[in-house]
């Protein structure tokens, strides 16, 4: 697999995206059957959105919680069912691995709606280095591992519409599950040596020299 990718080689690829099964859970009635089947499996995708704020000093508390199996996506609308204690069990859990990209973000987002101890996360930008990928963002990790973009958008759409978009749900079951298949795929492959990751940094550390200097020059 490639350690980087240019936005021009993502840009130029076919798109990937959820074609699952997506239910909204808008009710805390609703969330119980949701986390029943959801603890089925061993491992999920998981992501959020937020209501982008445009105005200095604004924030937006979570409004989406997506968790995803292979072909089945819940999302879970927080700015509607507020406190569900059943849902943030599920967090806590240990016995089911749940797979994302950026958590630290997202942990913290959540917390912000209920204080929860968070058990057996797998960031992936944690694991990506370890298979020879040095990207941070979900779109160039999925796109080096695919050879597939995910469209982006939805993301600075309104999330806390009274009702949410064809487009928005299937943007949002996408990110989840693409954290999810990117898991899958990497378990699947060999991880690098030590002695073959310090290669690959000190060539991209080479690489990256080569291009200021090449910069400064052309000035």
């Amino acid at each position: 697999m490639k350690a980087k990718i240019s936005k021009e080689e993502v840009n130029r690829m076919p798109v990937g995206t959820f074609e699952g099964k997506i239910t909204l859970i808008e009710d805390e009635l609703e969330v119980a059957a949701a986390i029943e089947e959801l603890r089925k499996y061993p491992v999920v995708g998981i992501d959020t959105e937020t209501r982008p704020s445009f105005t200095r000093g604004i924030h937006h508390k979570v409004a989406l919680l997506q968790i995803s199996s292979f072909n089945h996506c819940f999302l879970f609308r927080l700015n509607k069912i507020e406190r569900s204690e059943k849902l943030f069990d599920f967090l806590a859990n240990a016995d089911v691995k749940k797979v994302g990209l950026s958590l630290r973000d997202d942990i913290s987002g959540l917390s912000r709606r209920l204080l929860f101890k968070p058990q057996n996360f797998i960031d992936i930008q944690n694991i990506a280095q370890n298979y020879g990928i040095l990207e941070l963002s979900l779109q160039k990790i999925y796109a080096i591992v695919f050879g597939k973009k995910i469209s982006k958008t939805q993301r600075l759409t309104n999330w806390e519409n009274d009702e949410l978009s064809e487009a928005q749900q299937i943007y949002a079951a996408t990110d989840a599950w693409a954290c999810l298949c990117i898991y899958s795929e990497l378990q699947s492959k060999e991880k690098l040596t030590q002695k073959q990751l310090a290669e690959l940094l000190e060539e991209q550390a080479n690489e990256l020299a080569s291009k200021q200097i090449m910069q400064i020059n052309e000035r």
